[in-house]
C-alpha cells in the first residue's frame, strides 16, 4: 500500500521523486520520505503527514543529488512519525531503505539483530533490512541485497541505495509490484507505472525473486541466484496526460465522466453487432472447455466483489453454469472444494490485490482454471493467471473506484453472454436483446451525466443525515451494495446494502426520519416487492430516495426524491444504476467538504493481506 519512487541520472533525484510520489497520492499515507547520495553521504528528509510538507521543506533547504529514493508510507507497523516514515537507514549511515510489504519475521530478526549490535531507531518491519544490508555489505550492493533477502519472509519490494555506491540503485520484490523505468541516461522505480509515466512509457516489470541493478547506462535483471534474466519492454498504453484532472474537481469526477468513452472501449472488438456472436478476448479457453464448465468461483475484493455478484448472477441466469462469489480474504479460509472442470474468475483494478492474488494462487493449486478480470496489464494476477480479460478502462486514480466498476460488470455481463451463446443455454432473442442495449449502453451513459444537476439537488436534501439503507433485489443487489459502499468510502456517512427482502428480518427496526434510504426500482423480476419494501419504510416515517425507470408515475408518487435512469433490460441495469449512485456519493461528500480523492485509512490498492 506503500508508494516507492527512485532515480539515477543526471537531475535533480528529490525533485523526481517527489513529483513521482505525488502522482502516487492515491494510493494513500500519513508520511513521506526522500534520500539521495550526495558527495559519498546520505541526506535523508522526512515529513509526517501530506506531501504538501515535503514540498515545502525541499523549497527551504533543498536536497542536492542525482541518486535517490522517495517514499510515502501507510502505516502497518509502528504509528505514523518521522522515526517511523521510509527511508530506513542502517546503523552506519551509509544505506538506505524504502520498502512496500510486510517483513513476517521481523520480530526475531529484530531482535538478532539487536543483539549483533545494530541500533533501531523506528517500530517497523522495514529498519531490519536496512541493518541487514549493512551486515552483508562488502562493497557490492546487490550481493548484499540478495543475501538479505534470503532471510526475509513476506511481501515486499526494495529500493536500496548506498553511499558508497554512488552509481547504483538496486531494487528486488515478492509478492509486491514494482516497476523499472528506462530512459535515456536515467532511469527509475516505481510501485506503480503511475509514478513515472510523465518521465518514460517504457518499463520492465518485475516479478517475483528478481532483482534490478540499475545504473545511469542501463538496468540488468538477475534472478537470486544471480542468473541473467532477458525481458521485453513493457510500453504503458496510457498517454502522460491521462492521470492528470483536467477542468475536473476531483479525480472522482473525472472518471466517473470518462465511463462512455471507457465502455466504448470495453466494447470494441467484442462486440459490434446484436446479431453477431460476441467474441471475448483473454480467456484462452475452447468452446468445448466452456461447455464442458462445472463450477464459476467469482473472488475479489471491495467493489470489484460487486461486480463479482453481479457475475455470479448472471452467470447462471444465462449460462446456467452453478456459480458462486467469494470475499478473496474469506475464499482460503473456507478451504473450498474444486470440482473438474472448474474456472475460477479473480477481479480486481490493479492486479496487484494481496488476497486476491492469494485466492488465485490458492484456486489454480487445487486445480481450477483461473481466467482473471482486471485493468492494469502484465500485472502480478495477470501473469499468473490462465487467461486475463481486460476491463479497458485507462488508469483510475481515484480511491473510491467508479469506471472499474462499470467495467468490471460490463466484462461479467459480456463474459456470461459469451459463455451463454456458446453452451446454447439462454433464448436468442433475450441474447439479442441484451447486446443490443450493451452497444447503447455508454450513449446511455452519457444520458446520465447530462442528468448531474439532478443528482446534485438529492444530495443537498439528504447530505446532513447520518445514515443511509441501499435496498435493491435481484440483480440489482450489489448494485445497492456498492452505492452504499461508495458513500461510506468518501463521505462517512454509515451506508449499508441489503436485499429489500430482508428488511422485516431485523433492519427495518431502524428505519426513522433520520436514516434515508435509496432504493433501486427498475422494471423487472422483482419490481412489484421494491414498491412493496418502499411502501414498508414510507409507512415508518422513513425518507426514500427512488433510483426507477423514466416516467415511472408508481415510484415517483411514492419517493421523495428521485433518481432517473434510461429503462433498459433488467440483466443489464446495474449498468445504468451505477453511474448516478457513484454520483450521488460524490456530491453529497463534496457537500460536506471531504477530501474526496484521499479518503481517511483508505488506499487505492491494497497490496498487503
Amino acid at each position: 500500500m506503500c508508494g516507492i519512487v527512485g532515480y539515477i541520472g543526471s537531475r535533480s533525484a528529490a525533485q523526481i521523486c517527489l513529483e513521482g510520489l505525488h502522482r502516487l497520492e492515491y494510493r494513500g499515507y500519513d508520511s513521506a520520505g526522500i534520500a539521495v547520495v550526495r558527495d559519498g553521504e546520505l541526506d535523508v528528509r522526512k515529513v509526517v503527514g501530506k506531501l504538501s510538507n515535503m514540498d515545502a521543506s525541499l523549497r527551504e533547504t533543498a536536497l542536492p543529488g542525482t541518486l535517490g529514493i522517495g517514499h510515502t508510507r501507510w502505516a502497518t507497523h509502528g504509528k505514523p512519525s518521522v522515526e517511523n516514515s521510509h527511508p530506513h537507514v542502517s546503523t552506519n549511515g551509509r544505506i538506505a531503505v524504502v520498502h512496500n510489504g510486510i517483513i513476517e519475521n521481523y520480530g526475531e530478526l529484530r531482535e538478532q539483530l539487536i543483539g549483533e549490535g545494530f541500533v533501531f531507531k523506528s517500530q517497523t518491519d522495514t529498519e531490519v533490512m536496512a541493518h541487514l544490508v549493512e551486515k552483508y555489505y562488502a562493497g557490492d550492493l546487490r550481493v548484499a541485497v540478495v543475501r538479505a533477502v534470503q532471510d526475509l519472509q513476506g511481501a515486499f519490494a526494495f529500493g536500496v541505495i548506498c553511499a558508497d555506491n554512488p552509481d547504483q540503485l538496486v531494487a528486488v520484490r515478492r509478492f509486491s509490484p514494482l516497476v523499472v523505468g528506462l530512459g535515456e541516461g536515467e532511469n527509475y522505480i516505481a510501485s506503480d507505472m503511475g509514478a513515472i509515466r510523465q518521465e518514460t512509457d517504457r518499463v520492465y516489470v518485475i516479478d517475483d525473486d528478481e532483482v534490478a541493478l540499475i545504473t545511469r547506462e542501463g538496468v540488468e535483471l538477475t534472478d537470486l541466484e544471480g542468473n541473467p534474466l532477458e525481458r521485453e519492454v513493457f510500453v504503458i498504453p496510457w498517454p502522460a496526460d491521462a492521470a492528470e484532472k483536467g477542468p475536473h474537481k476531483k479525480f472522482m469526477h473525472k472518471e466517473i465522466h470518462e465511463q462512455p468513452e471507457a465502455m466504448r472501449a470495453c466494447l470494441a472488438g467484442r462486440l459490434s453487432d446484436p446479431d453477431k456472436p460476441l467474441q471475448l478476448d483473454g480467456l484462452n479457453m475452447t468452446e468445448a472447455e466452456i461447455k464442458g464448465l462445472k463450477k464459476v468461483v467469482f473472488t475479489a475484493c471491495g467493489t470489484a466483489y460487486h461486480a463479482g455478484l453481479v457475475g455470479r448472477f448472471l452467470m447462471e441466469y444465462l449460462a446456467k453454469i452453478p456459480a458462486e462469489c467469494d470475499l478473496a480474504a474469506e475464499l482460503r479460509a473456507r478451504n473450498p472444494v474444486v470440482l473438474d472442470n472448474t474456472l475460477c474468475v479473480p477481479i480486481s483494478q490493479s492486479g496487484e490485490t494481496a488476497d486476491t492474488l492469494v485466492a488465485l494462487r490458492d484456486m489454480k493449486g487445487k486445480g481450477a482454471r483461473c481466467v482473471s478480470v482486471l485493468n492494469v496489464v502484465d500485472s502480478s494476477i495477470a501473469r499468473e493467471s490462465d487467461g486475463a480479460v481486460y476491463i479497458q478502462a485507462g488508469p483510475e486514480i481515484g480511491v473510491a473506484s467508479t469506471k472499474a466498476y462499470s467495467l468490471q460488470v460490463m466484462t461479467m455481463t459480456l463474459m456470461a453472454l459469451h459463455f451463454a451463446e456458446v453452451r446454447g443455454t439462454a433464448d436468442p432473442a433475450l441474447l439479442r436483446e441484451l447486446k443490443a442495449a450493451l452497444l447503447k449502453m455508454p450513449e446511455y451513459a452519457a444520458e446520465l451525466l447530462k442528468r448531474e444537476d439532478d443528482v446534485i439537488e438529492v444530495a443537498k436534501q439528504y447530505y446532513q443525515l447520518k445514515d443511509a439503507f441501499y435496498l435493491a433485489r435481484g440483480v440489482n443487489l450489489p448494485s445497492a451494495m456498492e452505492g452504499a459502499l461508495k458513500l461510506k468510502e468518501i463521505s462517512y456517512i454509515h451506508a449499508e446494502g441489503y436485499s429489500a427482502g430482508e428488511m422485516k428480518h431485523g433492519p427495518i427496526a431502524l428505519v426513522c426520519p433520520e436514516l434515508f434510504t435509496v432504493a433501486i426500482a427498475v422494471h423487472g423480476d422483482v419490481y412489484e416487492k421494491m414498491i412493496g419494501n418502499i411502501q414498508e419504510i414510507k409507512a415508518r416515517s422513513g425518507p426514500v430516495i427512488g433510483v426507477a425507470d423514466d416516467g415511472d408515475d408508481v415510484i415517483g408518487g411514492q419517493a421523495d426524491a428521485m433518481i432517473w435512469v434510461p429503462p433498459v433490460p433488467e440483466l443489464v441495469s446495474p449498468l445504468t444504476t451505477a453511474i448516478p449512485l457513484q454520483l450521488l456519493a460524490y456530491h453529497m461528500a463534496d457537500q460536506r467538504g471531504e477530501d474526496i480523492d484521499q479518503p481517511r485509512n483508505l488506499a487505492k490498492t491494497v497490496t498487503v493481506e
